[in-house]
């Protein structure tokens, strides 16, 4: 029955005329209330807004702490959205710290992108983009099809026990009504941007997961969500799922300052030279003195060898820049001699380990070869695995300089070739660092307690100054002071960038110490043992005990020592270890 007949029924049952008519409907609708007599379409949206208004004006009183909580306003708001009605394809209701988009979907949705310039009251910028799949499992669902996106421009109902501090204070919800959406394949993507430049602050995207506070309702969870700052001003946030979004931020503690960018870079390109010129001069000695068959000495060549390969790749790296293809080739070289450089560093603990334990017949077939396989082999597999995986890893690489005066108009970064995957940096390069330098940590900690007890057994005179020489020695040599990558926080970032800058990058030049000063007691022992062994031709001395010098360090342990162990050769046993004199 239509409107129109329904009225003449009610006219007739009171006895109403033609002019009665008017003032008979409104008392009508007075007692029964009839939504499609008397009630405006748009009352709905009026009091949804109403109820938006009251909950940016009455945020900080009491009654919405007591009364009306976060989560039931949230909800509630939620709720008054999912039941509105309008008769267009979308609706917006908007104040001036909420605004709400609602749209209806159909089943041939194509994807939708909401921008904030739809919003007159949006005070930042901001869009979101949905993708195909939005819809799929609704759809077979025979569900409602309606979108709801709310923006917030103030986080009072999203605190968390950490009052983390919010990018331009914005939330920006999604929720399909009636279905919830997770796991997507193509993931939702909401752009933020900000008015001045982001590079000084790390930026995480999250969402808020609901029942995570110990005090608030919820917690800020970066699960499901992907950062990328694609630019100085614009945070792109890449997400599986549909909730309340926002970028939490918090000043970078890795942000060097442009006074200390001069030093540093000065430390850097001396250090780096002399190491190259210093690992030259020890290599060139090793080929002329090296003797047959000598394992320790060809592991000592090739870990200087990788030494001279980063530090060549690193300072041609700044200068490659401006080529895209030649940028990428030094940076994926910089990352393979940057590993290499770890895996000998590692390889020289294992044989100061064999040195120490396996002291006679150590038969490994092939040893410097499978060395040598393992120290420039696996970083290769890393690399080239990284090039066909994600071909983006290497690149254009900006090091972030924060500058404390506010009238300087310089350039305010440095640059190189480098890695440029975040992910792809704390694996391959933090992770690496992490497990050579924990492994060497080990080795030189047991190296240190075997060389106290037997220098306890053997009761040698204690001489710190020398164990105290070695220690640091081996330390160098086992790259300990790769460590020094884990301590960049802010307390002691300023140290920590001068002794890090420092150490590795002279790292050549103390290998070529460390030589030398191996070198120097082999020399001494060798003219001890001479002297000994004269004293014991005389007369008086034939009685005398034939014992090894008595070491000050670890200059025994480091005799070169023959891999086959026991040569055939001659019809002869070889000793793979023995201190001069014995």
């Amino acid at each position: 029955m239509s409107q129109t007949g329904s009225l003449q029924v009610w006219c007739q049952l009171w006895g109403c005329g033609p002019r009665m008519l008017p003032r008979k409907i409104l008392f009508l609708c007075l007692l029964a209330d009839w939504g499609w007599a008397c009630i405006d379409p748009q009352r709905p949206i009026e009091d949804v807004e109403h109820y938006m208004r009251n909950l940016t004006t009455n945020t900080s009183s009491q009654r919405l702490q007591s009364l009306l909580d976060k989560q039931r306003a949230i909800h509630k708001l939620e709720a008054k959205l999912k039941e509105i009605t309008f008769s267009t394809e979308n609706v917006t209701i908007e104040v001036e710290a909420i605004q709400a988009l609602v749209y209806k979907l159909t089943c041939n949705f194509s994807g939708l992108t909401i921008n904030s310039s739809y919003l007159e009251k949006a005070k930042t910028r901001h869009f979101m983009q949905f993708p195909t799949e939005l819809t799929q499992h609704a759809c077979k669902a025979n569900q409602k099809l309606r979108l709801i996106c709310i923006y917030f421009n103030m986080n009072d109902f999203f605190q968390d026990d950490d009052n983390s501090l919010l990018l331009n204070n914005n939330i920006l919800g999604a929720s399909l009504v009636n279905h919830s959406v997770s796991n997507l394949k193509q993931n939702v993507n909401i752009s933020f941007w900000h008015n001045e430049s982001l590079d000084r602050y790390d930026l995480t995207c999250v969402f808020w997961k609901e029942g995570a506070g110990k005090i608030s309702w919820g917690a800020w969870s970066s699960e499901g969500c992907k950062t990328v700052l694609e630019a100085p001003y614009q945070v792109i946030c890449h997400c599986d799922h549909l909730t309340y979004f926002a970028v939490l931020m918090k000043l970078s503690s890795t942000k060097i300052s442009k006074e200390l960018l001069d030093p540093l870079n000065y430390i850097s390109i001396v250090g780096c030279s002399l190491s190259i010129v210093a690992s030259l001069f020890t290599i060139l000695f090793h080929l002329y003195s090296r003797k047959k068959n000598d394992s320790t000495t060809h592991i000592h060549m090739n870990l200087h060898v990788s030494v001279i390969l980063l530090n060549v790749t690193f300072l041609l790296s700044p200068f490659l820049t401006s080529l895209s293809v030649g940028c990428v080739a030094i940076a994926a070289l910089l990352h393979y001699s940057l590993l290499s450089c770890l895996t000998w560093m590692v390889i020289e603990g294992f044989n100061l380990y064999m040195l120490l334990v396996r002291v006679y017949n150590i038969y490994i077939r092939r040893y410097i070869l499978k060395l040598c396989a393992l120290g420039w082999g696996l970083p290769a597999i890393i690399v080239v695995f990284l090039l066909l995986v994600k071909t983006s890893a290497y690149g254009y690489y900006e090091i972030q300089i924060q500058n404390s005066l506010q009238n300087d108009t310089s350039p305010q970064n440095a640059s190189m070739c480098w890695i440029k995957s975040r992910e792809i940096h704390w694996v391959f390069v933090m992770g690496y660092v992490g497990i050579t330098t924990l492994f060497n940590l080990v080795i030189l900690i047991w190296a240190v307690k075997m060389l106290r007890g037997l220098r306890s057994r053997e009761k040698w005179e204690s001489r710190p100054c020398q164990d105290i020489t070695t220690v640091l020695g081996l330390s160098v040599l086992l790259g300990i002071t790769w460590t020094l990558a884990f301590f960049s926080f802010h307390p002691i970032l300023l140290p920590q960038l001068f002794l890090f800058t420092i150490f590795n990058s002279f790292y050549g030049f103390f290998l070529f110490l460390w030589f030398c000063a191996q070198k120097r007691h082999s020399n001494l022992e060798a003219e001890t043992s001479s002297s000994s062994q004269m004293a014991r031709t005389g007369p008086q001395n034939h009685n005398s005990s034939k014992r090894c010098p008595q070491p000050s360090s670890l200059t025994c342990l480091f005799r070169p020592f023959h891999p086959q162990g026991i040569s055939h050769q001659d019809g002869e046993v070889e000793k793979d270890m023995e201190c001069p004199g014995t």
